[in-house]
């Protein structure tokens, strides 16, 4: 069991999370999301999952017994849809998008692995739906443990980015030891400190935007005397299972994705040479990063659906610019091997939607070792005293 953990990821996107699993030693045996150009991305970089392009309100037992064929599962994961519960959007009560923790949770009991773990916004534990998630979640207890919901802050777990989610974790206690918060939302490192420095210094200026549709905007890294460990972390290769055959052709060279600049009026770059660090453009409300500091939130945008709208990225601490779809992934944590889209908002989108891998790493592995009574230990959480 231990060397062969099964896990279903339920509203997929990009995989952020799907990727945590699999660098703490799951292995993702499907991802689910109904949106096809987010999930295009997990199929890029997870060529062994079975991703299955569907709306999830609206699958059943059946639609299972076809995906997983004889498969058990181990472990569900997943973030449903946060725009309706985002404290930066335009908040719902009645958002469709509401709608789909229910349906999260439907699935676990569907599916009935020996654990599961859901990932919010913070917005989903304010005054107007506290009530009906806890109401769903607490149905779930004739069946599972409930430890959390925890607030988790990435920066506690390696990440350059100050960005807070809810997790909420369910198991089997007969598959477990007993646990408690420390022993799954614990970070075992001692200095997880990240600057924003660490995580892009080493990143190549952009490169013009190319006619070919497919193109994901490769070039060569920087060259600097000393690499961050951070950097040093996220130039490491692949595992075998994972990542694309370009990806990892050109990542021997040297190259990496997502290097397409954005282009600004002589005007605005003016405005952003300007900033100080930390300073917010008075027009775009974008921020300048500082070098020692931490990033903001990175926010996804909407699709198509809502407005096609783009997201306010931040502004590069020395370039008189916003950060290119690789600065911003280091941020959040994904690996330089990990590719995303040819296009600039769908790459934003995927990144701004998605978990952070480090977060994601060290609560899987926190759960893996709690299994077969292994060991945990230490690092900070914000518990919430309301539960």
């Amino acid at each position: 069991m231990e060397n062969d953990l099964k896990v279903v990821d339920l509203f997929c996107g990009c995989g952020g999370f799907g990727l945590g699993a699999e660098l703490a030693g799951f292995t993702t045996v499907a991802g689910v999301d109904i949106d096809e150009t987010l999930q295009s991305a997990y199929k890029l970089n997870f060529p062994r999952a079975r991703v299955i392009n569907g709306d999830l309100a609206k699958m059943d037992s059946n639609t299972w017994k076809l995906i997983l064929q004889d498969c058990e599962v181990d472990g569900v994961i997943g973030g449903p849809p946060c725009q309706g519960y985002s404290r930066m959007g335009k908040r719902k009560k009645n958002d469709p998008r509401n709608e789909l923790v229910h349906h999260y949770f439907r699935h676990v009991r569907i599916l009935e692995p020996k654990f599961f773990v859901m990932e919010n916004v913070e917005g989903l534990l304010d005054k107007a739906y506290k009530d009906a998630f806890l109401k769903d979640l607490h149905s779930m207890a004739d069946l599972y443990t409930i430890i959390g919901p925890v607030v988790v802050d990435s920066s506690f777990y390696g990440a350059a980015t100050k960005r807070k989610r809810v997790i909420v974790f369910g198991y089997k206690p007969e598959f477990f030891k007993t646990m408690d918060y420390s022993d799954v939302f614990l970070t075992r490192e001692k200095n997880t400190s990240v600057t924003v420095k660490d995580a892009i210094i080493d990143i190549p200026e952009p490169i013009n935007q190319t006619k070919d549709k497919h193109d994901l905007g490769w070039a060569k890294y920087k060259r600097i005397k000393k690499l961050s460990d951070y950097a040093v972390k996220m130039r490491m290769p692949p595992p075998d299972e994972l990542g694309s055959i370009e990806a990892k052709e050109k990542f021997a060279k040297g190259m990496v994705s997502g290097m397409f600049v954005t282009v600004h009026k002589e005007e605005v770059k003016s405005r952003y040479q300007k900033l100080k660090p930390n300073e917010v453009d008075s027009v775009s409300r974008a921020k300048k990063l500082a070098w020692d500091g931490l990033c903001p939130t990175l926010r996804a945008g909407t699709g198509s659906d809502k407005g096609s709208y783009q997201a306010v990225r931040p502004i590069h601490p020395k370039s008189a610019r916003v950060i290119t779809v690789r600065e911003a992934a280091r941020l959040q944590g994904f690996p330089d091997w990990f590719c995303f889209h040819p296009t600039k908002w769908h790459s934003f989108r995927m990144i701004g939607n998605s978990v952070s891998p480090l977060v994601a790493e060290v609560i899987m592995k926190n759960i893996k070792g709690c299994i077969n009574f292994s060991n945990q230990s230490n690092s900070p959480i914000q518990k919430s005293s309301e539960f």
